[in-house]
């Protein structure tokens, strides 16, 4: 029973292994392909948050609770 799972989870964890070759390592640094492909609208959304939560998340914002820093 052991043994099936070991295997089991063995298969689940290669299927996400993959090689990219050098001539796809261009369509995989396009912006598109980004967690976060607009940094503008990130970096917006996390100056409000932390404003609003009067607290810095470690990226060198202060929070003044009322949006003005």
């Amino acid at each position: 029973m052991k043994s099936i799972i070991y295997v089991t989870f063995i298969c689940v964890l290669s299927a996400g292994c993959a090689t990219v070759h050098p001539w796809e390592r261009g369509t995989l640094a396009k912006t598109e392909m980004q967690i976060n492909p607009d940094n503008l609208r990130n970096a917006l959304k996390n100056h409000i948050y932390f404003s609003k939560e009067a607290a810095t998340g470690g990226f060198g914002i202060s929070g003044g609770g009322c949006g003005c820093n």
